[in-house]
C-alpha cells in the first residue's frame, strides 16, 4: 500500500479543524455513523517531552492530534497522572518527571499540557479523556520522590512491592486522596472523561505476595483475602463515580482492564481462555463495576491475535460483548500485534486489522475500538494509518451517546448562513442558548449532501473543496452526552 500519510500531514496547519479524509476507498454504508475511535497517548517513559521545549512540545502534540484525526480517530486518552504526579499544575501532587525530566520541577516556560490538549482536541472535534493511574507511585527501585510528596508526610500509607512503591489500596485515607485528585481535575478542566487502565493491585511477581498483612489485620474483618482486596478496589471505583456525578454528571468514567476477567476453569461464567485473570490476580471485579453503573464504558485490552492459543481475541470479543451489562463496550487493540500477525485462514490478509474491526462492528453490544499506542498510529507502523485513512476509518464517525447520563437532544443551531463568493463555501451559525449544563454544545457536526464532512467546536466552518453545483449543508449540535440535535439546513445556489 502506498504510504502517503506522513507527507500529507506536513501540509496540515496546527490547530485547524480537520474535515473528512480526502481519499476514501471504502463504502460509507459499511462504517457506522456512531463509533468510538480512540487512541492512548501515554507519557510515561516518553523522553521526547522532557527533551523538547515548551513550544516544541506544543507543536509535537498538535502534529499527533492532526495525525490521529486524519486517521479517523475521535477521542484521545491522554495520560496526565502516570505515577502519583501530574502533567498539569496541581496542589496535590508534583509535576511529572516524564514531562520535565525531574520530578517536582515545573516546565519552563510554564504551560499546562492538560489544558492545552483539551483545547486542541476539542478544536479538532475530538474528545479528551484524562488518563490516571490510581495506585502506582514509583516505577524503579532507585527512584527518589521530590520534596513535598505525600509519602514524606504519611509513609505509613504506602507499601513497596517488587521494588516499586504503591498507595496501600486498603486505606480509606488513600481512597479519599485519589478521589480528591480526580475531583480536582474534573472541577478545573473541561475533560470529557476520566480514564483508568489495568493497574489496580500490581501485576503479581511469582512467589511474592502483596505486602498488606498489617492492613488486612486492621480492616479485613475475617474476609477472604482476595474478596477483601476486591472490596478495596470496588470502594474506590464507586467513590470516584459518585464524586464525578456530584461535580459534573456529564463527565464519563471509563476503565481499560486486562483482557481476561476470569478463565472458565476458574469460573463457569468466564471465558474459554487460559491466562492471567483480572478478578484473581489484579483484584479488579470489572463486570461488577458495569453492572452497578459505576463506569460508563469498559475498554478491555484485547491485544492478542485473534487465534492466540491461550487468549484468542476472537473468543474474548464475544465474551465481552455478552458481558457489557448495558454500558458502552470498546475494544483495546494493540497496533503492533494486530499489524504483525497474518489474518486467520482462509483469509490471505497480511494482518488482522480489518478482521478485528469488522468483528467489533458485528457485535451488537460493542461500540468501537481504541488503538495502543497512539504513537504507532501516527508513525504509520506497517501501514496502519494508511489502512485507517483509506478504508477502515475513512468516514467521520461520532462518539456514541450516553443515554443513562442524558437522553434529551439539544436545541438546534439558528441563523445558518453561507457565503458562496469565491471557490470555497463559508458557513456560520448561532449556537443555541441553554441554562442546562448537559445541553451545552460540545461540538457541531457539518453535513454536506447527507454526509459528515467535519466536526468542530466553532460556530463556523469553511468548506474549501466543494464540488461544483448545488449542495445541501446541515449543521447539528452534539451536547455533552453526545446527543444530536435536529439539523438546520440550507441549499447553496
Amino acid at each position: 500500500m502506498k504510504k502517503f500519510f506522513i507527507p500529507f500531514l506536513a501540509a496540515l496547519a496546527c490547530g485547524s479543524a480537520l474535515a473528512a479524509t480526502p481519499v476514501a476507498c471504502d463504502d460509507a454504508a459499511k462504517q457506522p455513523l456512531r463509533e468510538f475511535r480512540g487512541a492512548w497517548m501515554h507519557t510515561i517513559f516518553q523522553k521526547q517531552y522532557s527533551t523538547q521545549s515548551t513550544e516544541e512540545n506544543k507543536a509535537y502534540l498538535c502534529r499527533q492530534l492532526d495525525s490521529l484525526r486524519l486517521c479517523g480517530c475521535n477521542a484521545v486518552i491522554f495520560q496526565v497522572r502516570p505515577q502519583a504526579d501530574a502533567l498539569y499544575p496541581s496542589k496535590l501532587e508534583p509535576w511529572s518527571r516524564h514531562l520535565t525530566g525531574s520530578a517536582g520541577v515545573a516546565p519552563s516556560p510554564l504551560w499546562d499540557p492538560l489544558k492545552f490538549m483539551i483545547a486542541e482536541a476539542h478544536a479538532r472535534g475530538m474528545e479528551l479523556h484524562a488518563w490516571l493511574n490510581p495506585y502506582r507511585v514509583t516505577t524503579t527501585p532507585d527512584e527518589v520522590l521530590p520534596k513535598g510528596h505525600l509519602y514524606y508526610k504519611h509513609p505509613e500509607r504506602f507499601v513497596k512491592y517488587d521494588g516499586k512503591m504503591y498507595f496501600d489500596p486498603a486505606l480509606k485515607e488513600n481512597r479519599d486522596f485519589i478521589v480528591r485528585v480526580v475531583d480536582d481535575i474534573v472541577s478545573r478542566y473541561d475533560v470529557d472523561a476520566i480514564h483508568m487502565d489495568d493497574y489496580f493491585y500490581p501485576y503479581p511477581k511469582p512467589g511474592v505476595d502483596f505486602p498488606d498483612d498489617a492492613s488486612y489485620a486492621r480492616t479485613g474483618k475475617g474476609m477472604d483475602r482476595g474478596d477483601w482486596r476486591r472490596h478495596n478496589v470496588n470502594l474506590l471505583i464507586e467513590q470516584i463515580h459518585k464524586a464525578i456525578v456530584a461535580r459534573k454528571p456529564w463527565v464519563r468514567f471509563g476503565i481499560s482492564p486486562f483482557g481476561i476477567w476470569r478463565n472458565k476453569k476458574s469460573d463457569p461464567r468466564g471465558s474459554d481462555t487460559n491466562g492471567l485473570e483480572n478478578y484473581d490476580a489484579l483484584y479488579a471485579d470489572v463486570t461488577l463495576w458495569t453492572s452497578k453503573g459505576w463506569v460508563d464504558y469498559m475498554l478491555p485490552q484485547l491485544y492478542w491475535a485473534l487465534d492466540h492459543p491461550s487468549a484468542p481475541t476472537e473468543t474474548l470479543a464475544y465474551w465481552w460483548n455478552d458481558n457489557a451489562n448495558g454500558r458502552h463496550m470498546y475494544f483495546g487493540q494493540c497496533v503492533a500485534w494486530t499489524m504483525d500477525k497474518p489474518d486467520m485462514k482462509p483469509s490471505t490478509d497480511p494482518n488482522q486489522l480489518s478482521h478485528k474491526i469488522r468483528l467489533s462492528r458485528q457485535l451488537p453490544n460493542v461500540q468501537g475500538n481504541c488503538w495502543w499506542p497512539a504513537y504507532d498510529v501516527t508513525r504509520n507502523y506497517r501501514g496502519v494509518a494508511d489502512s485507517l485513512i483509506l478504508k477502515e476509518q475513512s468516514h467521520i464517525a461520532l462518539v456514541p451517546a450516553y443515554p443513562w447520563i442524558d437522553s434529551v437532544a439539544p436545541d438546534p443551531v439558528s441563523n445558518l448562513k453561507a457565503d458562496t463568493s469565491g471557490s470555497s463555501i463559508s458557513l456560520h451559525w448561532n449556537a443555541p442558548r441553554t441554562s442546562d449544563p448537559l445541553q451545552v454544545p460540545r461540538f457541531y457536526v457539518i453535513y454536506r449532501d447527507s454526509r459528515i464532512i467535519a466536526v468542530t467546536d466553532a460556530t463556523c466552518y469553511i468548506d474549501s473543496h466543494p464540488t461544483p453545483g448545488r449542495h445541501t449543508y446541515s449543521v447539528t449540535v452534539l451536547d455533552r452526552a453526545n446527543n444530536e440535535s435536529r439539523p438546520t439546513s440550507l441549499t447553496t445556489k
